[in-house]
């Protein structure tokens, strides 16, 4: 194992970890090597694989193992020696051999980024504003609106010309100066006015039209559209309306209300349980608006050493992640996405650069209250948040408590529990 650890800070949280490797773990690091190498090495008066060690020392020196051996036993060494220097490093480190003398503990140094130190400030009884959580009678009748044009049905216009919100059927064939282009053209195509589906201005322009019309519409693509060969240019769609159809709304009855929950007999029914439905979200809208703003004044009021990079981009990471993960469980795949959207990996990191700072801050906060406050899990707590998870993602309670170790669980209680020594406390203003 690991031992003589030094850690030495050289600029903001970069520094060095120096540490020794003992002759015990050495040994079993080479014992291991030769039992892999003599697998594939033929000397003449044995046979492959059955080489004795004191045979191969002999021939090829026992440093020849050095380089495998050290990969074995590095990952466990290092991992010792940060935890007996106490640090908690951020990225990869860059490993460099000071010596490897036979017969010696092999010094090692690792030249690695870690964790900023918060110095915590006031994180309780924090003014935020105060949010209103009321649900008007226009309000109700908004949703209930909003449900309506859900159900509405397309009929056919037989006379009289489109207007915003009706869908026109269409043929369109795009060119740039004369030419055609890929995408540019399709065959009966529905197309809501006013739904911003298209080039801005092209929706516009069939407007007060009749069923036959025949249209040439003029649009410049945006300068930051996502086919970059089309951006900033100016595009003619010769475009036939073939059909107008207008949206007929259901009347607001008892029949509607059944119609949009089975579990209701009346219109009033519905839009009492619209209300509430509301109330719910208004509650948790404003949870979490003080959840955000008292956890914000908690970090202005702390003070952070600089931020590693490494920390910056492991979360950038992690969202990039987190979110095709999201896309691939509904069926869409990375390369789908990026084609669909116009977009690379490096955009998506763009996205979620911008508020990467702040999240790294967050976590160091919230570790750092847990740490100072000495916030610990109940087995009580750990067994609520398995039955939490699998009631969330839909799995046994035995699967999740297989995927998440004791450390994980206590990890992410504690820090809930720190958010809520927080907003607990929080004045309302």
């Amino acid at each position: 194992m690991a031992s003589k650890a030094k850690w030495t800070k050289k600029k903001d949280q970069d520094g060095e970890l120096t540490f020794e490797i003992d002759q015990e773990t050495i040994k079993k690091g080479l014992d291991s090597a030769f039992r892999r190498v003599r697998k594939s090495i033929n000397v003449p008066g044995f046979r492959k694989g059955k080489v004795p060690r004191v045979v191969f020392d002999q021939m090829y020196g026992e440093t020849a193992l050095y380089q495998d051996a050290l990969n074995d036993v590095l990952p466990e060494s290092y991992s010792a020696a940060v935890e007996q220097a106490d640090i908690k490093p951020v990225g990869q480190p860059q490993i460099s051999v000071e010596s490897m003398d036979q017969d010696q503990p092999w010094k090692i140094k690792a030249t690695v980024a870690v964790e900023p130190e918060v110095k915590l400030g006031k994180f309780q009884k924090l003014e935020v504003e105060k949010q209103d959580t009321t649900v008007s009678d226009d309000d109700v009748t908004a949703e209930l609106e909003r449900l309506q044009k859900q159900q509405a049905e397309l009929v056919l216009k037989e006379a009289g010309k489109s207007e915003k919100g009706d869908t026109v059927v269409i043929d369109y064939k795009g060119t740039i100066d004369g030419e055609a282009f890929d995408g540019g053209s399709a065959d009966n195509y529905s197309l809501e006015l006013g739904s911003n589906s298209f080039i801005p201005g092209f929706e516009d322009q069939l407007i007060d039209h009749e069923s036959g019309d025949e249209v040439d519409v003029k649009v410049t693509f945006p300068k930051d559209y996502q086919s970059k060969d089309l951006a900033g240019k100016e595009a003619h769609f010769q475009t036939t309306i073939h059909e107008i159809k207008t949206k007929e709304l259901p009347k607001l009855d008892d029949d509607f209300a059944k119609d949009i929950d089975e579990n209701v007999d009346t219109l009033d029914e519905l839009k009492t349980k619209i209300r509430e439905r509301l109330e719910k979200q208004r509650k948790q809208q404003a949870e979490d608006k003080i959840e955000e703003e008292a956890v914000n004044k908690a970090i202005e009021n702390a003070t952070f050493e600089k931020i590693p990079q490494a920390m910056i981009d492991q979360d950038v990471q992690n969202q990039v992640d987190q979110f095709l993960g999201t896309m691939q469980r509904q069926g869409i795949n990375p390369q789908m996405y990026y084609q669909m959207t116009g977009t690379t990996e490096e955009d998506v990191k763009k996205r979620f650069a911008k508020d990467s700072e702040q999240r790294v801050k967050t976590n160091l906060l919230l570790e750092a209250i847990v740490k100072q406050e000495n916030i610990k899990a109940t087995k009580e707590e750990r067994d609520q948040e398995v039955k939490d998870l699998a009631s969330e993602y839909g799995m046994e309670e035995d699967a999740v408590r297989g995927a998440l170790t004791d450390e994980m669980l206590d990890h992410d209680i504690a820090v809930k529990k720190a958010v809520e020594m927080i907003t607990d406390s929080v004045v309302q203003k």
